[in-house]
């Protein structure tokens, strides 16, 4: 596989990818993103040019994803719509992009045989109870909450549907809340962390109860190369890293690292239909294909990605006013 075609690859966890790829493999790489304002051309920079060729388009359009997908030996699926409030606000988008989307370039990688790997969500799952012992597994049913989660769900199926109707050669991952560098400002964890570089108190919605799985996203992208690698065709595959945290735990621990006190944040309107608890059991793809995380402890991990917002602030400020400025029309 040594050219790999990356879909969504300039938004956060696609990004975190190829630089992954591009320090640890000799892989060319493709990168085919829309820069709506999740993606950022410069979050590549420093992935050598000789390795990278980045396209501008979207992957609804069938010409080009077929010509993409001709030329490429992988394709590793990231692109998505992916922010819950946003999908509650408008859903059509979650639509086009992770079902129209999704279908276009598993349809082009049926017709050139081509080896696909896509990229999911733990909140397919739906929630589980904050005193609930059990985890998600592979074979959790779905229940999603949200019309992103549903949407997520939705392709879910159909790269299934397409491995068994039409020997697609693919694989799935369902992951967990990932945090590092690269991160939009609207997500949970750079936006408190860029509150309190800016001098504004990190918001929580509600109690803060709401339990997350966390995984560093050189953790998942080190799962979703071992998954490209040696993962069995048809199979899906959940990466975690036994990261669970509540809300409010991460808001006092992000306090605590960046000299704050830790009980110096605001309670704001909790989202509705807020999902309780994720929690991944990794067992199959650490048995199966040996794969262990770097990040095992979270504190590290969040000190890394805090050190990173505090040295790049140039490029996430562009988008921190509006996406503050949104928050408090809703009074988040």
């Amino acid at each position: 596989m040594s050219h790999l075609l990356v879909t969504g690859g300039a938004g956060f966890i696609g990004s975190n990818f190829v630089h992954y790829v591009a320090r640890e493999t000799d892989h060319r790489i493709t990168v085919l993103d829309s820069l709506t304002y999740a993606g950022n051309r410069a979050s590549l920079d420093g992935v050598p040019e000789s390795r990278l060729t980045f396209v501008h388009g979207d992957i609804t359009d069938a010409e080009l994803v077929d010509t993409l997908v001709a030329e490429a030996d992988a394709v590793v699926h990231y692109a998505a719509e992916s922010h819950n409030d946003n999908s509650l606000h408008s859903p059509r988008p979650f639509l086009d992009t992770n079902i129209i989307g999704t279908y276009t370039l598993i349809e082009a990688a049926r017709r050139h045989g081509t080896r696909f790997h896509h990229i999911s969500t733990d909140e397919v799952y739906g929630d589980l109870e904050l005193d609930d012992p059990e985890r998600f597994t592979e074979e959790t049913p779905y229940n999603p909450s949200s019309p992103y989660s549903s949407t997520k769900a939705g392709s879910d199926l159909l790269v299934r549907a397409w491995v068994r109707s039409f020997g697609l050669q693919a694989t799935i991952s369902n992951c967990s809340n990932n945090y590092g560098p690269f991160q939009h400002v609207e997500k949970f964890i750079p936006r408190q962390i860029t509150n309190v570089i800016r001098g504004i108190r990190p918001k929580l919605y509600g109690a803060g109860e709401n339990v997350r799985d966390w995984i560093h996203a050189d953790d998942h992208s080190s799962a979703v190369l071992t998954i490209l690698e040696k993962g069995r065709i048809g199979e899906t595959y959940l990466i975690g890293a036994d990261g669970e945290r509540n809300n409010k735990e991460v808001v006092e621990l992000i306090l605590q690292e960046m000299g704050q006190d830790r009980s110096a944040y605001d309670h704001v309107t909790d989202r509705a239909g807020h999902d309780l608890r994720y929690a991944i059991d990794s067992t199959k793809l650490r048995a199966e294909l040996g794969w262990s995380p770097q990040f095992a402890d979270f504190e590290s991990g969040l000190a890394a990605t805090i050190r990173w917002y505090r040295e790049n602030e140039a490029w996430w400020a562009p988008s921190k006013d509006a996406t503050e400025a949104f928050y408090a029309s809703k009074g988040q």
